[in-house]
């Protein structure tokens, strides 16, 4: 009878033989009287540091605490006798102490002191939090319990954005769905909470913009989707979707010349935010590689795996995704985001290798390999960014497979002509925790690229060596302002368990990054005034 009964009530009748108090059976009766109700509507997620020395006392956080206290030191004595101190991340669910949330999951935060660890480039004790809350909520979400209260485990924004980030699955084309938990703070609410919801339902965004297939994304869909988001969170908002007819009058010939092998429309999307109180202010622009479909073309990519490219729009869906974040938070900025959207697909009238294209600035480009699309959309957006007198100009693409060997999914890679805002986007990233690393733009890379047979510059470098170096070559072919960075985001497309807190599939990454850095740079302002 005894071997029948769940883990947590053998435990539970445990502490009743042991102690020999009517307490501990209490507990166990409660669980029986909640189940036999159906009360199991709400949950609760408790942080617990880990010990500094082994013979140190428990160290519950102030919200463990308190609820240690509500049910008489009850949670203290079970976590004593159920096993060895829990690991950061590591979590341990009780069931039937308090009426109000009949599963308690504790989970461990690692120790109390973490901080900056200058060796990992992020906050250590806040990526922790963010991995212990996203774990501990995917165990109130497995027992299909629909709502959870969240510890703030000393930092809210990074428990909310753990709690959200870690639930968070694209489920919605499957008939069979995972319980949709929500999660709010535990005890009064919180301005940190909130803004750390705001900056993951703007990665989440992403995610979703990424995972869904490309046949119910495309580039017009895509448009249509931003278009919605940012005029719902903000009236200060204009968005214009650009036709075909536009991008030719624009002369657009890089960009035409990707978009003419597929039977779906090209778009140029322009989405403007303006939050600053001086309309005159100069616009950070922000440009994405927007490629909802990615085949390679007549340089066809293999079959394996290339259902993934079609997120090849990554770098669009996360500069789309910060400005309607940013717009969301009523950040005093004025932002810009430009998407050239479209599909690289095979045809009798996509470029084929060797032909010659002219880009906006009148450079021509030889295409000796089609796969390498994304540079040429991203060279006529670059040259139209310039147009709007900008402060900044940060371009973001899923541009090269040579970003994924280099760095692989720990961090973005960084080309910049900046040192000034290398050193903003770097310290945002230590925030967030997605992180950032700089890469060479060296006249090395150049060379390469502008040794050209038939064009101006070639779209593949001269060796097979350094293509994610190369590939920032070329777009620096069409930059002139002396404040860009390109953000090759290859690497962080996708994440299979090395980011604890986002599930299998597509990251959204850097968009909370990106996020953070404008969050700066409106402090930045607000100071300087």
């Amino acid at each position: 009878m005894l071997l029948s009964l769940p883990l947590p009530a053998l435990r539970r009748l445990v502490v009743c033989c042991v102690r020999g108090k009517q307490h501990g059976c209490r507990g166990f009766v409660a669980a029986s009287q909640l189940s036999h109700r159906g009360a199991m509507t709400k949950g609760l997620v408790l942080g617990i540091y880990a010990r500094e020395k082994e013979d140190d006392a428990l160290q519950f956080t102030s919200a463990g605490d308190h609820f240690d206290k509500l049910v008489s030191g009850k949670l203290r004595e079970l976590l004593a006798i159920s096993g060895p101190p829990l690991k950061a991340g590591k979590t341990r669910t009780f069931y039937g102490l308090h009426q109000d949330f009949p599963s308690v999951v504790v989970v461990g935060l690692g120790k109390k002191t973490s901080g900056i660890n200058d060796l990992e480039n992020w906050n250590e004790g806040k990526e922790n939090i963010r991995v212990a809350v996203a774990a501990a909520c995917r165990q109130i979400q497995d027992l299909e319990i629909p709502s959870v209260d969240v510890d703030p485990c000393g930092d809210a924004q990074a428990a909310a954005e753990g709690a959200l980030l870690g639930l968070y699955e694209f489920d919605e084309l499957k008939q069979k769905k995972k319980t949709v938990v929500s999660a709010q703070l535990y005890g009064s609410d919180d301005e940190a909470w909130q803004k750390g919801v705001v900056f993951a339902n703007g990665q989440n965004l992403a995610r979703h913009l990424m995972e869904t297939p490309a046949n119910k994304m495309t580039p017009t869909k895509f448009a249509e989707t931003i278009e919605q988001k940012l005029k719902s969170v903000s009236s200060n908002t204009t968005v214009h979707i650009r036709p075909q007819s536009w991008i030719e009058e624009q002369a657009m010939g890089a960009f035409l010349s990707v978009a003419k092998g597929s039977d779906e429309p090209p778009v140029f999307l322009e989405i403007h935010y303006r939050g600053s109180p001086n309309a005159d202010d100069s616009p950070l622009v922000f440009v994405g590689k927007g490629i909802t479909f990615d085949s390679g073309g007549i340089s066809i990519k293999p079959a394996a795996n290339m259902d993934l490219m079609r997120a090849d729009m990554g770098g669009a869906a996360t500069i789309c995704s910060t400005i309607i974040t940013a717009a969301t938070l009523k950040l005093p900025l004025n932002l810009i985001g430009l998407a050239p959207l479209c599909e690289n697909m095979p045809s009798g009238k996509a470029n084929k290798p060797g032909d010659v294209v002219t880009a906006k600035n009148g450079k021509t480009i030889q295409v000796d390999n089609t796969d390498a699309e994304g540079r040429l959309i991203l060279a006529d957006a670059l040259c139209y960014a310039h147009t709007f007198n900008p402060k900044v100009i940060i371009n973001a693409a899923t541009l090269t497979g040579a970003m994924d060997i280099a760095l692989g999914s720990a961090a973005t890679g960084v080309f910049t002509n900046s040192s000034w805002l290398w050193t903003k986007l770097f310290e945002a990233s230590t925030e967030t925790g997605d992180r950032m690393w700089r890469m060479p733009l060296f006249e090395h890379y150049t060379r390469q690229i502008v040794d050209c047979q038939l064009a101006d510059i070639n779209n593949l470098g001269k060796y097979r060596s350094g293509g994610a170096c190369t590939a920032a070559a070329f777009l620096k072919e069409f930059v002139t302002h002396s404040k860009w960075a390109h953000l090759d985001i290859a690497g962080v497309m996708t994440n299979k368990d090395e980011v604890p807190y986002l599930r299998k599939g597509m990251t959204g990454r850097p968009t909370r990054t990106l996020t953070e850095f404008l969050i700066r740079m409106s402090e930045d302002k607000e100071n300087s005034q």
